[in-house]
């Protein structure tokens, strides 16, 4: 077969790479070496692209209304550009690059568009659902460093969905349901009420829906409870817990999962008592156990 002639593609590619070269020309004068380095990679990817799949004109003016659409949708109560790198992998991807691997520490997952500052604390043993519907459990844990030294104190943020599948914030209310704080006890230990995790579809009545509609992706989330755990000298922990069994564990929307991160939620029957010696009636619930271990602050990966 003989080899297409290459003399016009040829000059082709270097009008676009002349382009390219004034292009990056351009960011010289920037004093920021990082944002420099930021800019120039961008700039360099952003070319690669649009040359790889040979971009046209509509399909770039149909990218930028679409990224118009996620930027209308977003709001104080809504992130859809968190929801857009979740469902690209890009979130994951962000976590694994800025979370290395220190001993046994706690692996780290995406934070996802419901996160709310100013939650309010619970004691320990304290109920973080606060009326939303859902089947009891019972969560409790030790928080420790990478030499299994206990982490007195330590600030863990919780939330989760509720049994419609619905954040708190996602209600046209001013309900604050299933999201609390709490602190580790002077042993590390901590342990509170929530509800039993569920699946459920990620928000789909934006942009980021209806492109996992066109594509033939599901919106679904494994069931899980996320935890946000701080304290001093420590690296901020990011993560959630799964439950064990899920249809959705291996087609998580966000590619979240981790294999240590799945966990039994074990069934209690009606009746059986609980630890805190709290009356469910007659009503079944679950109780799981996650202990968590903190890197520390300023580890770095190391250089070859």
């Amino acid at each position: 077969m003989n080899k297409p002639d290459s003399g016009p593609l040829s000059a082709e590619q270097a009008r676009q790479q002349e382009l390219l070269d004034r292009v990056l020309t351009s960011f010289q004068g920037t004093e920021s070496p990082r944002l420099k380095q930021i800019m120039e990679s961008l700039t360099r990817h952003l070319h690669s692209f649009v040359q790889d799949v040979r971009l046209t004109e509509q399909e770039w003016s149909a990218g930028i209304e679409f990224l118009t659409g996620v930027g209308h949708i977003t709001d104080d109560r809504r992130q859809e550009f968190i929801l857009l790198s979740d469902v690209l992998g890009v979130s994951m991807q962000m976590v694994t690059v800025n979370n290395v691997a220190v001993g046994d520490s706690t692996e780290a997952t995406v934070v996802g568009p419901f996160f709310v500052e100013n939650s309010p604390e619970i004691p320990l043993g304290g109920d973080m659902s606060f009326g939303a519907e859902g089947q009891p459990c019972w969560v409790e844990g030790i928080v420790r460093d990478t030499v299994g030294k206990p982490i007195p104190r330590a600030r863990i943020e919780l939330w989760e969905a509720d049994d419609n599948g619905l954040y708190d914030v996602q209600y046209d209310d001013d309900r604050v349901a299933a999201r609390a704080h709490l602190f580790s006890d002077e042993d590390g230990s901590y342990r509170f009420w929530g509800i039993t995790p569920t699946p459920y579809p990620i928000p789909s009545d934006g942009p980021v829906g209806k492109m996992l509609e066109v594509v033939g992706r599901s919106p679904m989330r494994a069931p899980h409870l996320h935890f946000m755990v701080t304290a001093p000298g420590k690296r901020t922990l990011v993560t959630h817990i799964f439950v064990n069994d899920s249809d959705y564990l291996d087609k998580d929307s966000v590619f979240g999962v981790k294999e240590s991160l799945i966990k039994d939620f074990v069934l209690q029957e009606p009746g059986t008592p609980t630890p805190d010696g709290r009356d469910l009636a007659d009503a079944p619930w679950t109780r799981v156990k996650f202990d968590i271990v903190l890197a520390p602050a300023k580890e770095t990966p190391a250089t070859s």
